[in-house]
C-alpha cells in the first residue's frame, strides 16, 4: 500500500462583508478589516466613526471561523473570525488578495466607488496583511491605515513588495501588549523606504481603538482624499 500525501483540490468559498453607501455616488471608499476574533458587524461599526460622511465604506469579513468563550459563565456561544493560519500561510495571503481586488472591481463596476480614491484600513491581525497587499499592487489605493497591528515579516526578504503610490498612517498603543514600543520601534523607517508617505503616531492607549485615533484617522482621510481630487 502506498500512501500519498499533501494532495490539494480547488473549491470555493464565500466570503461576506457589509456595505455602507453614501447618497452621492461614486464616492471615496474605506475598507475596514476586523482584527482576530472579531467580525464584520463590530468593524462597521467601528468604520462608521472614522469615515468621513461622503465615503462608502465596506467591512469584509474573514475567512476562519472559531468559537469564542461567551463574556458570562452559562452564556451563548459567541463565534468570532480570523484572516490567517499558521498551516499554509501564504494561502490565506493569496484568499485575502484577491478578496480585496474582487470587491474593489465589483464596487467600482456597479458605480459604488472611484476606484482611484480607494483606502484600507486594518486593525491587529489584519494589518500586516494589508501591508502585503499594498505594496503587492503598487497603484491600486490611495492610501492604507494600521491600527495596532505589524508589519509583514518578511519585509526585507519578499521581492513582490514595491514602492507604492500610496500614503500610510499607522498609530500604535504605547500599552500594546502585543505590540508594545520596542517591538515596533523600526516600523516608520521600514514603512517610509517603500511608501509615498508616512504618518506614524502612538497614542496612550492598549491594544484598541480610541476616540484621539478615530479623530486622527478621519482627518487623515479627508486630507488624502482632498489630494486625489486635485490630482
Amino acid at each position: 500500500m502506498s500512501i500519498q500525501e499533501d494532495c490539494s483540490l480547488t473549491t470555493q468559498i464565500n466570503l461576506y462583508y457589509d456595505v455602507s453607501r453614501p447618497e452621492r455616488r461614486p464616492a471615496p471608499l474605506l475598507i475596514a478589516l476586523h482584527g482576530y476574533g472579531a467580525n464584520k458587524r463590530q468593524m462597521m461599526r467601528e468604520a462608521r466613526l472614522i469615515a468621513p460622511d461622503d465615503f462608502a465604506i465596506v467591512s469584509l469579513q474573514g475567512p476562519y471561523q472559531h468559537i469564542r468563550e461567551p463574556k458570562e459563565q452559562g452564556g451563548p456561544l459567541r463565534f468570532g473570525f480570523g484572516w490567517s493560519t499558521n498551516f499554509r500561510p501564504g494561502e490565506s495571503h493569496q484568499i485575502h488578495h484577491k478578496a480585496l481586488n474582487d470587491l474593489m472591481g465589483a464596487l467600482a463596476d456597479d458605480g459604488t466607488i472611484e476606484s482611484n480614491r480607494v483606502f484600507l484600513l486594518g486593525f491587529s491581525q489584519s494589518c500586516a496583511l494589508n501591508y502585503r497587499f499594498t505594496f503587492s499592487n503598487p497603484q491600486r489605493l490611495r492610501g492604507v491605515i494600521g491600527i495596532c497591528g505589524g508589519i509583514p515579516g518578511d519585509w526585507d526578504t519578499n521581492e513582490k513588495y514595491q514602492q507604492i503610490t500610496a500614503d500610510v498612517f499607522h498609530l500604535a498603543g504605547t500599552r500594546d501588549e502585543f505590540y508594545p514600543p520596542d517591538r515596533i520601534t523600526d516600523y516608520e523607517k521600514q514603512l517610509a523606504t517603500r511608501a509615498r508617505s508616512v504618518t506614524f503616531r502612538s497614542y496612550d492607549a492598549a491594544h484598541e481603538i480610541i476616540d484621539e485615533m478615530r479623530t486622527d484617522v478621519k482627518q487623515w482621510l479627508i486630507d488624502r482624499n482632498k489630494t486625489s481630487e486635485g490630482s
